[in-house]
């Protein structure tokens, strides 16, 4: 192996030993490369999972018009890789359409007849969609319109939501990447000391302990409130910081990370 397929994160790495996608020819170690399948989500909402055979819960999710690269098949499930937040997992066929269109609106309301962030391309009626290229200012209003939102582990839209999936949804509605894992969240923006943590800055606690799904992620609302999705509260809330973080602070760890965008 290379130094770099070393590194390459699996999560995002659309390679197995069997097979990897053609442009990682030469990076990668795979008995064979192919090139992928652009296909897109027809439905509202399809669930990835990690394997061929869904597990109880999904690792991610594709949302209405968002492109998924197909590099494999095995009956009705679909192996590729979500474009727009890279991770690879396994998809239903069903939910999928050929192609990866150019859409042209983004849903922006919470009203509309699909999930915050779809993609569509020349809807009759763009009520509560925004033209392409046109986004909200302030990750952390778009995410406090989101109070209430049902808690989904694996979720990422305003229908249900894990705690990555609400940063992330909040970062695309303004135009800023959204990585869909708290240890790679942790390394946007630019570090804030605990002190000085203020409005909009994201707080993100790491627990290497749990593997892939390694922490918890939110926003800070002041500097002493938190706003984030939480399974054992039942979806996007807003905590005392001093709750949420005696919650999820992983013994002998250093505390939270600080991001300001």
């Amino acid at each position: 192996m290379t130094a770099a397929a070393a590194i390459l994160d699996p999560r995002t790495t659309l390679a197995r030993p069997d097979l990897a996608e053609q442009a990682l020819e030469g990076v990668v170690r795979a008995s064979a490369f192919r090139a992928v399948r652009p296909m897109h989500c027809a439905v509202a909402l399809a669930d990835i999972h990690a394997a061929a055979v869904p597990g109880e819960y999904p690792i991610d999710q594709l949302i209405f018009g968002e492109a998924f690269d197909v590099l494999d098949a095995r009956g009705d499930r679909l192996w590729g890789r979500a474009r727009r937040d890279g991770v690879v997992g396994w998809i239903d066929a069903a939910s999928l359409a050929e192609g990866a269109p150019r859409p042209t609106h983004r849903v922006a309301g919470l009203d509309a007849a699909l999930p915050l962030n779809a993609l569509v391309v020349d809807p009759a009626d763009d009520a509560g969609m925004t033209p392409v290229g046109e986004f909200a200012s302030s990750p952390v209003e778009v995410a406090a319109r989101l109070v209430g939102v049902p808690y989904r582990l694996g979720g990422r839209s305003s229908l249900g939501t894990d705690c990555c999936g609400l940063v992330q949804q909040a970062l695309y509605a303004c135009g800023l990447p959204g990585p869909r894992y708290a240890d790679l969240l942790a390394e946007l923006g630019q570090p804030v000391a605990a002190g000085e943590a203020r409005r909009g800055d994201l707080v993100i606690w790491l627990d290497p302990a749990e593997g892939p799904w390694n922490g918890h992620a939110g926003f800070m609302l002041d500097d002493g409130r938190v706003l984030h999705a939480v399974g054992r509260l039942g979806g996007v809330v807003i905590e005392p910081f001093a709750d949420a973080d005696a919650r999820h602070r992983v013994t002998g760890s250093s505390g939270p990370v600080f991001r300001r965008l």
